[in-house]
């Protein structure tokens, strides 16, 4: 029978069905997509925090020679600039789109109802990793994603935002935007988490993230010998809290005890000889802005002197483990014949650090409570071995004028507009790429982070589409810049742009910059512009508003504008209710909860619903028998958190405060079946009291404890065991994570009322004032 045109004769044959089209017009098989003859594989290495003059090729002291070859071999950018702060930045990156047009005016750990503030990357706007995968890339990721809102990393939320569902292939690192380098307290491996009771001898996150790098881009070419990929390297170095192996810690002993203002002079000579800067440019002077002062280093005690200096050799130390990790990563694309089509990328999502504020702390968590005037004397760090410090143990972040060093030459910090906040180094290496005249050249044109994703795709050769998942896709806010990879003139192909964090705000247009420093709680005055020609003035010495008013006023104009145009408005400072507002649905994660034995570790932000900020009573069920010691209950890490354990047949709870241990004896436990009470009791001045019963009988109490707030306890809750990061060191050394020998059949949690000076009983306090009032 003759087949009719447009069916399939099929033939029998091995494998199924084999035949073609009697037009032979279209294909039986699915078409694959593959991406153009000679497309280059992309890796794009972004550090956290990471100042402008934090590597050797932007003036570092610091051993870099895997970036210094990047350098060498390819191009710095040295007006490149970024967000002010991290899941902005990574928004913007991902997508091409301005961050609050993203839905990212902030990070992922605030949701305040706007428009800017959604914390999730729109449905309708596809990613880099999707444009590449879709193209026929393999995509990968690893490393810090913080671009999932709280509540939805605990194993019950939707995934959309995760790294899978944003256009990875495959995915490997912490979906926050911090942990213990040495301890993580929650790695997420594709859509799950990892099941860990307790990290190898010598485990470091920035060795481990470059293991799965690495693996993943071996599987890929033992199936697959031309794919190209997409890997994106997120590191959570150097965000505090800062943690490095002893042997790049013991490598920087003493370099740093000269200070920070030497540091300073020691790196911009370095960046004037190398060219990044033209002849006659000025560092500016130390910081002297209010709250982000700092002072002469020689000023201060030899003591604190030497404490200070361990704070930046560790952080020194962090920067060198990332470029070994980078150098073992393309030593294997070298070792594939592929460094040559490679297109690499190294930066940093925005400028360096005051959050340790005027001293470093050795408690990084509590430092995020200075806001709240406790009463009496306070202070932000713990009593710690200065020889803890970059260890497992002590959670540190260095004093602000390390900060003010790691931004040489510019002013202010992370989280503000000045360059110190937003303008990092930039590196970008492809050897089939560029001419041998281009190699080792200086950019100096301004580029903006939103420029990244065209950039990648006119490489690449792939297509951003006009619709996409049926819906029409968001127009881009960035342009490519890769004509600055030629030999010839380039002008920069981003000419104005705006930016807004936490009420600090700027506009840059053709060389001149517009610039504020938002006190929170002030009015948005236009009294706060500054003006600079950074031209001429790239560390932004020279105010010249009271010069050229009406430059003033044109640019204050076309800042508002772009906001209209990009979602900022409500601006939000946080200092009100906007702060701490979160969805009504997040009521669900305060409602009493039973948790089974063999339960993995409750997500952290799942498990601080049930205890910050609030009165709370924690009821474990056992059967206990002669012998069997360990851990009943376990909620937070060496950050902070506390403890119930039975060791050598008596019931004991330790807290941690901030890294402060004190424990409490309550008495002996006897054979069969118990419930164990742990209860805290919210008081006055932030405080908790426990008391500890057992079988309805109070047997102990903790005097009282300053509360866990912040992002404490940053380890969620466990059930008959002490997971990864130990609430009690002591007890770890002796034991480990400390199972339980007998039985835990369940942990009842039952939240109590908030504190009256929780921001929720403030917030539903004003809310009732004003229903009463209408």
């Amino acid at each position: 029978m003759e087949a009719k045109q447009g069916e399939s004769r099929t033939y029998e044959g091995w494998g199924g069905i084999v035949g073609k089209t009697v037009s032979e017009s279209r294909s039986w098989w699915p078409e694959v997509p593959r991406p153009r003859d000679g497309a280059p594989n992309v890796i794009v290495v972004l550090l956290d925090d990471m100042g402008f003059s934090d590597i050797g090729p932007f003036g570092a002291e610091v051993d870099t020679p895997t970036l210094d070859r990047l350098a060498r071999d390819g191009l710095r950018y040295t007006n490149y600039h970024t967000t002010p702060v991290c899941s902005p930045a990574r928004a913007a990156f991902l997508t091409g789109l301005n961050p609050h047009r993203a839905g990212f005016a902030s990070v992922a750990n605030s949701d305040p109802g706007f428009p800017g503030y959604t914390m999730e990357i729109a449905e309708g706007v596809p990613t880099l990793a999707t444009l590449f995968r879709d193209a026929g890339y393999a995509t990968f990721a690893v490393g810090k994603w913080h671009l999932t809102r709280d509540a939805l990393m605990n194993d019950a939320a939707a995934r959309r935002s995760w790294p899978c569902q944003q256009g990875f292939d495959r995915y490997y690192g912490v979906l926050e935007g911090l942990t213990n380098l040495h301890h993580p307290h929650r790695l997420i491996s594709d859509n799950s988490p990892v099941e860990v009771d307790e990290y190898p001898a010598g485990y470091y996150l920035t060795d481990d993230i470059t293991d799965h790098a690495i693996s993943m881009i071996k599987a890929l070419r033992a199936s697959d010998p031309s794919k190209p990929f997409f890997c994106y390297v997120a590191h959570n170095a150097v965000h505090g809290p800062l943690q490095a192996k002893p042997e790049h810690i013991a490598k920087y002993r003493g370099r740093y005890d000269g200070g920070w203002d030497e540091v300073r002079e020691e790196r911009f000579r370095r960046q004037l000889e190398s060219g990044l800067f033209p002849a006659g440019t000025e560092m500016c002077d130390r910081n002297s802005e209010r709250y982000f002062d700092v002072g002469p280093w020689e000023e201060l005690p030899a003591d604190v002197r030497a404490l200070y200096a361990r704070y930046m050799e560790v952080y020194a130390a962090m920067i060198e483990s990332v470029d070994e990790n980078l150098g073992r990563l393309l030593g294997l694309v070298e070792a594939l014949g592929e460094l040559d089509n490679t297109v690499v990328v190294f930066t940093s999502d925005n400028g360096g650090t005051a959050e340790g504020g005027e001293h470093g702390t050795r408690s990084y968590f509590k430092q995020f409570i200075h806001g709240l005037r406790l009463p009496g004397d306070w202070d932000a760090d713990v009593s710690r071995d200065i020889d803890l410090i970059g260890g497992p143990r002590a959670l540190v972040h260095y004093p602000r004028g390390w900060g003010m060093a790691s931004n040489t030459p510019f002013r202010l910090y992370k989280g503000h507009t000045h360059a110190g906040g937003v303008r990092v180094p930039f590196l970008l290496s492809w050897p089939a790429g560029l001419s041998d005249a281009s190699r080792g050249a200086v950019r100096t044109e301004y580029q903006y982070v939103t420029d990244l994703l065209p950039t990648f795709l006119e490489l690449a050769g792939v297509e951003r589409p006009d619709r996409w998942r049926g819906q029409e896709v968001a127009p881009l806010d960035g342009s490519s810049f890769a004509g600055s990879l030629g030999d010839g003139p380039y002008r920069s192909s981003h000419v104005e742009q705006y930016s807004e964090f936490n009420g600090n705000r700027s506009f840059y247009r053709d060389g001149w910059k517009l610039v504020t420093l938002h006190g929170p709680g002030t009015a948005y005055d236009d009294q706060e512009w500054e003006l600079y020609d950074v031209r001429s003035d790239p560390t932004e010495r020279i105010d010249l508003a009271a010069e050229h008013p009406e430059r003033v006023k044109e640019l204050a104009a076309a800042w508002e504008q772009a906001a209209w145009d990009n979602q900022v408005f409500p601006m939000n400072d946080f200092s009100g209710y906007h702060g701490v507002v979160r969805r009504p649905h997040e009521n669900l994660l305060e409602q009493p909860v039973t948790i089974l034995a063999g339960t993995p570790t409750l997500e952290r932000y799942r498990s601080a619903k049930l205890v910050v900020l609030r009165s709370f009573s924690a009821t474990v069920k056992l059967s206990h028998e002669p012998g069997a010691d360990g851990v009943l209950l376990a909620h937070g890490d060496q950050g902070g958190g506390y403890l119930l354990y039975v060791e050598e047949g008596r019931l004991r709870f330790a807290y941690n405060e901030y890294g402060d241990l004190t424990e409490v004896d309550a008495g002996e436990i006897l054979a069969g079946e118990h419930a164990i009470e742990l209860r805290a009791d919210a008081g006055e001045g932030y405080r908790w009291h426990f008391a500890i019963s057992a079988d309805g009988e109070e047997r102990a109490s903790h005097p009282g404890a300053l509360m866990l707030l912040g992002l404490a306890p940053f380890q969620g809750i466990d059930v008959g065991i002490d997971r990864r990061s130990p609430v009690s060191w002591p007890v770890y050394e002796r034991h480990g994570s400390f199972a339980y020998g007998g039985t835990v059949h369940s942990v009842t949690y039952v939240p109590g009322e908030h504190a009256p000076y929780s921001p929720e009983a403030v917030l539903r306090a004003t809310i009732e004032a004003a229903q009463a009032y209408e």
